[in-house]
C-alpha cells in the first residue's frame, strides 16, 4: 500500500529510547543536541513580530518566486556577503528543506543520484529519497583544517550524477569552502554537466575572519548553481517559515533553471503571505537577532577550549564557523555505548559521530547553542566520562 520511498525502519534506537524513558521518569537532561535558538534561553525583542500584523496581508496575490519587496530585500542581503545576486534570480520557499526538494525535483529523474559530503547532516537522505533520488558520499579530509577534494569528489561522479551539495559552513564540521576550492569545483562540474547546490545558511556565523573563504557560489561561474539561505538561521527563526533559493551560473542554464523552478514554485505557493511581507523588516535587524547567537556559541567554544587545556584526552577539531564543535575522543568503547553511558549514568546527551556520518571513530557532537552554566556543566561530566 505505501511508496518503497517511506520505507524507513521507524523503530526507536537504544538513544531515542533511553531519552524517552528519561523524559517520562522526570530527569534533568543536559541536551547538547539542542539546535533550536528559540529554546535555549535567548532573548527576542518583544517588538519583533509586529510585521506580521501587516493588513496589507489579509489580501493575497500568489507570487510564484516570491513577492518583489522579500526578493529584492534578500537580493542585497547576498550582495552584502559578496554573491551577485538580483531580485530576478531569487526563489522564495517555505524552507530550505523544501528548497532541496525543489531542486532535486528540477535537476534529477527517479534514480539519478546527488553528491553530498561527508560528513553533514543526515537529512539529505531522506529530502533525496523522497524524491526517489539516489545520495553519494564525498569525503571531507581532515588535517588540522577540512578540506575539500576535487579529486575525491571526480570519482565519485558517475553518469547518474546530476548535482553536488555543498555545505559551507558544514554541519557538523563547521568549516567553510576557500575560493580556490570552489573554483576548482565550478570548473569541474560544469564540465561533467553537474548542478552545485550550495548551503549557506550558517555562513554569518564565522568565530574569525579568513580571506580563503568563498563567500558564496550564487555568483556567474561556470555552472549552474544555487545557494540556499533563509530566515531559521540568519535570523534564528525557524518558527517563520521562510527561505530562498539564489541562481547563478551562466545566463542560458539560470534562464532555464529560473523558468522552471517557477512552475514548481507555483504549484505548491507554500509561503505564506504574511512572512513574505515581514522580510524586510526581519532582515533589518539580522545583526540585533544574530547577535546574541553568535555571542553565546562563540563563548561556548571558548569554554570548551579552555576545558580542555592541560591534558585532556579530548580534542576540539578546528572549527571556523556554525552552531557545533566536533570532539575527538579516545576510541576505547564505540561511540553509541559511550553516548548511551553518558545520557543513562550522567543525564548528558549527545550525538555521536556517526549520526553524521564521520568515516571513523570517535567523535561526538556538541551543540554550542546551550547556556552557558548547563554546557559546562555537561562538558565536565563527559570529561570526567573520558
Amino acid at each position: 500500500m505505501f511508496s518503497a520511498r517511506t520505507g524507513w525502519n521507524l523503530a526507536a534506537n537504544r538513544l531515542s529510547s533511553l531519552r524517552a524513558a528519561k523524559r517520562r521518569g522526570g530527569a534533568r537532561v543536559l541536551d547538547l543536541t539542542e539546535t533550536n535558538p528559540t529554546r535555549v534561553g535567548i532573548a527576542y525583542p518583544p517588538d519583533l513580530l509586529a510585521p506580521l500584523a501587516d493588513p496589507g496581508s489579509l489580501r493575497y496575490e500568489p507570487a510564484p518566486r516570491g513577492l518583489e519587496p522579500a526578493r529584492r530585500t534578500v537580493a542585497e542581503d547576498c550582495r552584502r556577503r559578496g554573491a551577485a545576486a538580483d531580485p530576478a534570480r531569487i526563489i522564495l520557499a517555505s524552507s530550505t528543506s523544501e528548497a532541496y526538494a525543489w531542486l532535486f525535483k528540477l535537476l534529477c529523474d527517479p534514480g539519478d543520484a546527488v553528491l553530498v559530503p561527508r560528513p553533514s547532516y543526515p537529512l539529505f537522505d531522506y529530502l533525496a529519497r523522497l524524491e526517489s533520488v539516489d545520495t553519494s558520499p564525498y569525503p571531507l579530509s581532515y588535517d588540522g583544517e577540512w578540506h575539500l577534494s576535487l579529486e575525491a569528489v571526480a570519482r565519485a561522479i558517475t553518469p547518474r550524477t546530476r548535482a553536488l551539495v555543498l555545505v559551507s559552513p558544514n554541519n557538523p564540521t563547521g568549516s567553510y569552502v576557500k575560493r580556490v576550492e570552489a573554483e576548482q569545483l565550478l570548473a569541474l562540474c560544469a564540465e561533467r554537466g553537474l548542478a552545485v547546490v550550495s548551503d549557506e545558511v550558517f555562513a554569518d556565523y564565522a568565530f574569525a575572519p579568513d580571506p580563503r573563504r568563498a563567500p558564496s557560489l550564487a555568483g556567474d561561474g561556470p555552472a549552474l548553481a544555487f545557494s540556499l539561505g533563509g530566515l531559521s538561521k540568519s535570523c534564528g527563526l525557524p518558527q517563520l517559515k521562510l527561505a530562498w533559493i539564489a541562481v547563478g551560473g551562466p545566463e542560458s542554464l539560470r534562464r532555464a533553471a529560473l523558468e522552471r523552478l517557477e512552475v514548481v514554485a507555483d504549484t505548491y505557493l507554500s509561503v505564506s503571505t504574511p512572512v513574505q511581507r515581514a522580510a524586510p523588516a526581519l532582515l533589518a535587524r539580522r545583526s540585533e537577532l544574530q547577535g546574541p547567537i553568535a555571542r553565546r556559541v562563540s563563548a561556548n567554544l571558548d569554554a570548551l577550549r579552555r576545558r580542555l587545556q592541560g591534558g585532556s584526552s579530548a580534542s576540539v577539531l578546528q572549527v571556523e564557523g556554525g552552531w557545533s564543535a566536533v570532539l575527538q575522543v579516545p576510541a576505547t568503547e564505540s561511540e553509541e555505548d559511550r553516548v548511551i553511558r553518558l545520557l543513562e549514568e550522567h543525564d548528558v546527551l549527545v550525538h555521536p559521530g556517526y549520526f553524521f556520518d564521520f568515516a571513523g571513530e570517535a567523535y561526538l557532537v556538541l551543540s554550542l547553542l546551550p547556556p552557558p552554566a548547563e554546557f559546562a556543566q555537561a562538558v565536565d561530566r563527559i570529561l570526567g566520562v573520558l
